[in-house]
């Protein structure tokens, strides 16, 4: 079973990458504030994520760089990586507990807001992640 939940963080913490990525890139473009501002929330706040039980370690959430620095050297279109991260969301809800989604939903804020605020292409993919959540 231990394996099987491992898995499933080392998924979870590839899909929030993607996410990441698709807000930040939600304007196409993706400036050196918001990567930045990823690669420190990822320091402060999931590296000692202990909520997603199990002790998945904590080389598991430097996997949301490691996925967000993969789709930004290969320009990933901002849509479809959201769309991959949403089927995720889908198909493995027990896996986003509130604590998660409320981290989730504050780092990408934070990553919206890094470079001159959000502006409406970010605002919208927020809300989409927003909807989701509550689905």
């Amino acid at each position: 079973m231990m394996g099987k939940s491992k898995k499933q963080g080392n998924e979870l913490y590839q899909n929030l990458g993607k996410l990441f990525y698709a807000v930040a890139m939600a304007d196409h473009s993706i400036h050196v504030k918001e990567l930045e501002k990823l690669n420190e929330l990822v320091h402060d706040i999931w590296l000692d994520m202990d909520t997603v039980e199990d002790g998945y370690g904590t080389d598991a959430a430097a996997q949301i760089e490691t996925v967000f620095e993969w789709l930004l050297e290969y320009g990933k279109n901002a849509d479809d990586v959201y769309e991959e991260f949403e089927q995720f969301y889908t198909e493995n809800k027990p896996l986003f507990t509130p604590k998660i989604k409320q981290l989730t939903m504050s780092t990408a804020r934070a990553i919206a807001s890094s470079f001159s605020g959000s502006n409406k292409a970010e605002l919208i993919q927020l809300g989409r992640l927003e909807l989701l959540f509550r689905s």
